[in-house]
């Protein structure tokens, strides 16, 4: 399922230009002296496109250094 979704050419724009919104932000928080910032991303029923969304955002800032800790709020909760 998550191949499917980050392979959407949808997706890859969306990730394309988050992704390096969210490390100008991070650059910016660091220099501020602030310890970490947090990101939400949703969908409809936080299963499947959140989730796969998430992970590779998290997967890509953690390519760039960046400290990433993703967690999932509606998974499991059937």
């Amino acid at each position: 399922m998550a191949d499917y979704v980050k392979l959407r050419p949808s997706a890859q724009t969306f990730l394309d230009q988050y992704v390096p919104m969210l490390e100008n932000v991070a650059g910016g928080y660091l220099t501020e002296g602030k310890r970490f910032m947090t990101v939400a991303i949703g969908c409809t029923g936080g299963k499947h496109r959140s989730v796969a969304m998430t992970e590779e955002i998290a997967a890509r800032l953690r390519a760039h250094g960046i400290d990433t800790r993703a967690s999932h709020r509606d998974l499991g909760r059937e």
